[in-house]
């Protein structure tokens, strides 16, 4: 069956760094786009950005451009989300998403938490 599992998360202080994985299976990874979601407390789950196929990134949130990289290594089924520079607002559940064949799955989340 399908399953994405995030990890990577946990506490850091204000300007740290993180990178965050999402390790994939069950379905043929090299053939879909794949992204990150985040949802903080009390707030919608919102787009984070995703990766094509290819390679290509689409669809960052406002909030987060220039400060976060997403990356794929199709020989792990893994992909990567870099942050850097992070703000007590990037606090939240970030999420793995995919979309095969009409229906989206989600992974169960890693905790980033942005505080001194």
């Amino acid at each position: 069956q399908v399953q994405l599992v995030e990890s990577g998360g946990g506490l850091v202080q204000p300007g740290g760094s993180l990178r965050l994985s999402c390790a994939a299976s069950g379905f043929t990874f090299s053939d879909y786009a794949i992204g990150w979601y985040r949802q903080a407390p009390g707030k919608d789950r919102e787009p984070v950005a995703t990766i094509t196929r290819t390679g290509g990134t689409a669809n960052w949130g406002d909030s987060v451009k220039g400060r976060f990289t997403i990356s794929r290594d199709n020989s792990k089924n893994t992909i990567y989300l870099q942050m850097s520079s992070l703000k007590p607002e990037d606090t939240a559940l970030y999420y793995c998403y995919v979309t095969l064949l009409g229906r989206g799955y989600w992974g169960q989340g890693t905790q980033v938490t942005v505080s001194s």
